[in-house]
């Protein structure tokens, strides 16, 4: 996936911006971003702040994790399953 340009510290800026008054077409033709963009990052962090932003992000960052280990223990346990299955 490619990587933005902009960090979450600024797409929140540009969102509040927008929030505060300003027009969007003139707000993305300032910061350089195309008004899908602008609308795309509306519709995934519209009313979040910044360490909102960052809990988000740790607990993406958690749940891959969890999701990785309880991949590897389930197949281990299939795995030991037809070891016990075999032996039977």
């Amino acid at each position: 996936m490619k990587k933005s340009r902009f960090t979450e510290a600024q797409i929140v800026g540009i969102l509040k911006e927008v929030e505060m008054g300003a027009k969007v077409a003139e707000t993305c033709r300032k910061h350089g971003v195309s008004e899908p963009t602008y609308y795309k990052w509306k519709s995934q962090f519209s009313g979040m702040t910044v360490s909102h932003l960052a809990q988000l992000r740790q607990l993406q960052d958690e749940n891959a994790k969890l999701k990785r280990m309880y991949a590897d223990l389930a197949l281990m346990h299939h795995a030991l399953k037809d070891v016990v299955d075999r032996k039977l």
